[in-house]
């Protein structure tokens, strides 16, 4: 092997090793942090199924972790999924939502899945991809829900609600 060649895979090796001994905070916290957001929408048995297997994992405080995160970077690469997840939406934080913004995660929540953006490709590779009749329940779920919403917004709330 060329002494070039070698230099190089010997500091890409050091790299690799170092990056093991810094993982990323774990996204688990105690108890159960959905509880408000399943006490509320009142998913049924199959919709809870397909949220706890194919949607908490980045977008609430609780991750079910693969025993590969464990290997970076790939532990580096499920973090920046999982902080991204949350950012956009976090089923833990339901309760600190109001009417509309509840609404509207619904409604984007109806949008991703309806046009096969979620879950990610990245995420179905590895985990597979749900069922279109995951897809038709998650979406009439989600349509029940936004009427729910809507109505508190227009009768029990005002139109002055953010």
């Amino acid at each position: 092997m060329k002494p070039i060649v070698k230099k190089i895979s010997l500091g890409m090796l050091a790299v690799f090793v170092g990056m093991q001994f810094y993982k990323p905070t774990m996204n688990i916290s105690e108890g159960e942090t959905t509880a408000f957001f399943e006490a509320e929408t009142m998913p049924p048995a199959p919709i809870l199924e397909t949220l706890k297997t194919n949607c908490y994992d980045c977008h609430s405080n609780n991750t079910n972790y693969p025993w590969y995160h464990q290997v970076a970077p790939v532990s580096y690469f499920i973090d920046a999924h999982i902080q991204d997840g949350k950012k956009h939406l976090n089923f833990s934080d339901w309760e600190s939502f109001s009417t509309k913004k509840k609404d509207h995660k619904i409604e984007e929540l109806i949008e991703e899945v309806g046009e096969g953006e979620m879950p990610l490709k990245s995420y179905t590779l590895i985990h597979g991809n749900i069922s279109e009749d995951q897809v038709k329940g998650l979406i009439a779920w989600g349509e029940r829900n936004r009427v729910f919403y809507e109505y508190r917004m227009k009768y029990k709330e005002g139109p002055s609600q953010e």
